[in-house]
């Protein structure tokens, strides 16, 4: 069951209030970001500053959007049918294993360790992704989850949490 098809005149209108929406968004970041403090170090760049240049895109890409619709619509349009944008169907086994290891590494993390937390996010992501291999997925997991971890304690000092693995991976900053 793909997307409704939409008419041309729909589609006009729709792509109207889109790249109004675009540009209005934009000017009201501009708005905000420029009434935020000037306070910027000596290099100059204060707060404000990412604000401002995330403010100027919108406006661009509203602008663009609108000169786009009065040269005779948007151009490259994404295909109606899902089929032939590349899609496929939704399934709720390889989404319920994804969840599952975000919500394992969240219960995880704090006691068995960062190391331990990531095996089990990368093994149930790969389960999700239609892996049946799960001790070989669970051992990548603990080589990148090792590798991430000893990166950013030994090399940025930066404190993960180790947890039971703690006595032979050691912490920094904890």
């Amino acid at each position: 069951m793909g997307l409704p098809r939409i008419a041309p005149a729909t589609r006009t209108r729709a792509e109207l209030a889109l790249s109004l929406g675009v540009l209005g968004l934009g000017v009201f970041a501009a708005v905000v970001a420029f009434g935020l403090p000037e306070a910027g170090g000596y290099a100059r760049i204060g707060p404000n500053f990412i604000p401002k240049v995330v403010a100027g895109g919108l406006i661009l890409l509203g602008a663009w959007l609108l000169a786009e619709l009065a040269t005779g619509g948007w151009r490259d349009r994404v295909p109606d049918d899902p089929a032939e944008r590349g899609e496929h169907a939704f399934r709720a086994g390889g989404f319920w294993w994804v969840t599952a290891g975000l919500v394992a590494q969240m219960a995880l993390i704090r006691h068995a360790g960062f190391v331990l937390a990531a095996a089990v996010l990368f093994a149930c992501v790969a389960r999700g992704f239609g892996s049946a291999r799960p001790a070989r997925d669970a051992a990548i997991g603990l080589a990148i989850g090792l590798a991430i971890h000893l990166f950013f304690v030994k090399l940025l000092n930066v404190g993960l949490p180790a947890g039971w693995l703690a006595p032979l991976i050691g912490t920094a900053g904890l």
